[in-house]
């Protein structure tokens, strides 16, 4: 997590004023004894390697050099090991992949390691130990408080930098305390052992536990990165199960850049559609908060995306450097990381699946393989829905006005009910409609003429209720809305608005029983009955067999072209 910049210029003043001034104090405190250079070299060696390939246990990094600033100790002093655990932060340095404007961070592990070695070695000095001692009682008594200070010492500091920087810090006893005392275990021995073998048979020790060491430290590092990418395929194959289980489109869409964000350390993630050879942003999520962005073909064409998409390649930037020079318009200005993937469906393009991170190097190799295959997955996912959803679709809507069918308004009002009925809505409302006169259209211009005004009416009804209510063509020449939370009043209004602009808009068809067919304008007129729950009934039925009586009884025969309530 990146501070800010007034804290990173307070740690450039921290450690210009405690580390180049303490070093030389610590020389004339501490000065270092009899050196022999080649067992010195070798700890040097040592404590850069060990420095450089860390222990990784179930996700936490435990740089594991303890050991050896121990050994550099017990042997030369405080100065010596001052010395050359600074000389162990540039692997570190390597290895985190600092660059310049993150050099805050190497200057507070300098600053850090600083502090660690002084307070532990001048304690351990003024306890009375005296440096090149081979008593073993007193190594292992002075030795054992030299590590306990140190890293404790280490702890406090860290800790406190995450709390004065509000990064997360998961308690002071928590897991990173832990993984310190369990570092301490496992290093103490062999940091005495190291020790006491140079006094004994020289140079050769570092060879019979130096490299025993490494060896080990290696051999964990690819059992965790087994165990991740493990880790990862096998989050991977849930993620693609739970695809198996959504039918809906907007749900898998949904499903997919939440679970990649609760897999990765992902900040922004985007979605954009290939279709037809243009692409757009179909999806974006930034900081777990869904985002509308509208952005043109030809703009995407200079991001990232359209560098994928010429490409047809996915690819992995570890910092904004990388992947500034290619263009993005639409990742944010704080973007470091990114993995850029092709979404594939039967070998042709159809998406591309963009993520960033805040931080540098987030990412690594195996999860961008791991990116590809779950796209597979989501693209098949989406392919299922959509043929689902048209399925569906075809199912519940009218083949002819495209409204919703008799099937699917009679499950929606029943639903409905039932939420009136458990205090969800306050009041339901069944508009029922039937156009005045139709057979005699049908007889005088033809039933397809027919057909063309039943399509014309419900794009009018459409457009004119908008989200008000569920419409559905009921059969025939007969229309039927549900409105939820709509008052017989309310609805009276609503109906009477309906009626007048039936009867002054035109409606075009083609006469096709003439010898020359033409287009013609024909106006029509519509009666509508009304019934509203729970005054009239509590029934879902009952409320459409009332809307059906009150349009019959008091509005057919009463004349058509009007308007009538249920009365009981």
């Amino acid at each position: 997590m990146d501070i800010s910049k007034k804290a990173q210029r307070l740690i450039w003043a921290l450690w210009a004023l405690t580390v180049p001034f303490g070093i030389y104090l610590m020389y004339q405190f501490a000065p270092p004894v009899q050196i022999n250079w080649p067992i010195l070299w070798g700890y040097t060696a040592l404590a850069i390697l060990t420095t450089y390939f860390p222990f990784k246990v179930a996700g936490t990094t435990l740089f594991l050099v303890q050991w050896i600033n121990l050994a550099i100790f017990l042997k030369y002093g405080l100065f010596i090991e001052l010395i050359i655990m600074q000389i162990a932060i540039i692997p570190l340095a390597l290895r985190l992949k600092i660059t310049f404007s993150d050099f805050y961070r190497v200057l507070f592990n300098s600053f850090m390691f600083f502090m660690v070695s002084v307070i532990s070695g001048i304690s351990v000095l003024l306890m009375g130990y005296q440096i090149g001692s081979i008593e073993l009682k007193e190594i292992l008594v002075f030795g054992s408080f030299y590590q306990l200070i140190n890293m404790t010492t280490n702890h406090v500091i860290l800790y406190t930098y995450r709390f004065l920087t509000k990064q997360e810090t998961g308690g002071f006893f928590g897991r990173d305390s832990v993984w310190d005392f369990a570092g301490f275990i496992v290093t103490f021995p062999f940091g005495i052992t190291l020790y006491l073998l140079n006094e004994y048979i020289g140079p050769v020790s570092f060879l019979l536990l130096g490299i025993p060491f490494l060896m080990i430290t290696f051999v964990v590092r690819l059992y965790s990165n087994s165990e991740r990418v493990n880790d990862d395929l096998n989050q991977a194959t849930e993620i693609g199960h739970e695809f198996a289980e959504r039918l809906s489109y907007n749900e898998i869409l949904e499903l997919f850049l939440i679970k990649l964000n609760n897999m990765l350390p992902i900040d922004y993630s985007y979605i954009i559609n290939v279709k037809h050879g243009n692409m757009s942003v179909l999806k974006a999520m930034e900081k777990t908060s869904d985002v509308q962005l509208n952005y043109s073909h030809e703009k995407l064409l200079m991001s990232i995306a359209g560098y994928v998409y010429k490409r047809d390649k996915a690819v992995l930037f570890d910092k904004k450097s990388e992947w500034r020079k290619r263009g993005s318009d639409f990742l944010p200005m704080d973007t470091e990381s990114v993995i850029c993937v092709p979404i594939h469906r039967n070998q042709i393009m159809e998406g591309i699946l963009v993520i960033g991170s805040m931080q540098k190097h987030a990412y690594e190799m195996h999860q961008l393989q791991i990116l590809s295959l779950l796209c597979s997955y989501f693209a098949l996912s989406l392919e299922k829905a959509r043929h689902l959803e048209e399925a569906l679709s075809k199912s519940e809507r009218c083949g002819l006005t495209k409204l919703y069918n008799y099937r699917y308004l009679e499950e929606n009002l029943e639903l409905k009910m039932n939420e009136l009925l458990n205090g969800e809505l306050l009041q339901l409302s069944v508009l029922m409609m039937d156009i005045d006169h139709f057979k005699a259209i049908n007889d005088q211009y033809g039933h397809q003429s027919g057909n063309d005004i039943l399509y014309g009416v419900a794009r009018l009804l459409e457009k004119e209720l908008k989200d008000c209510g569920v419409l559905a063509r009921y059969g025939g020449e007969e229309f039927v809305v549900i409105l939820p939370n709509y008052s017989k009043q309310q609805s009276l209004e609503l109906a009477e608005q309906l009626r007048m602009k039936i009867e002054t808009t035109p409606f075009e068809i083609r006469t096709e029983l003439e010898d020359n067919p033409q287009l013609s304008q024909v106006h029509i007129t519509m009666s509508i009955g009304i019934s509203t729950a729970p005054e009239d009934c509590d029934e879902a039925m009952a409320l459409i067999r009332n809307a059906d009586r009150a349009l019959y009884i008091g509005a057919k025969r009463e004349g058509r072209n009007r308007v009538a309530e249920y009365v009981k």
